[in-house]
């Protein structure tokens, strides 16, 4: 696992880079407001569930949450898993909010 922090991903978005970003916050703090990753919550991951994202284990993925912590456990378990480039955002969609608001 290495860290990304919210400039860098916002600059690599904005020039219109793939990048798989992942969401492990819960259904309804990613109805509230959301950076277009898709939603595999922390319990998802900690029980194996990422039947979407199995044919990305080479790939980089960009894992958030609220503040960094759950994305940071969730690269912990894909790392164990064979993922091999995961990087969890520095504090998270607070962080975001913060710097950019929700648009």
């Amino acid at each position: 696992m290495q860290n990304i922090t919210v400039e860098e991903l916002k600059t690599r978005i904005d020039a219109g880079e793939k990048i798989n970003l992942i969401d492990v916050r819960e259904p309804h703090e990613y109805a509230e407001f959301n950076i277009n990753g898709t939603l595999i919550p922390l319990g998802k991951v900690q029980t194996m569930q990422i039947d979407e994202i199995e044919d990305l284990k080479d790939e980089e993925l960009i894992i958030y949450c609220k503040s960094g912590n759950r994305s940071g456990q969730a690269c912990m378990f894909l790392d164990a898993m064979g993922y091999k480039n995961t990087k969890n955002l520095v504090g998270g969609m607070l962080e975001w909010k913060e710097k950019y608001g929700t648009t």
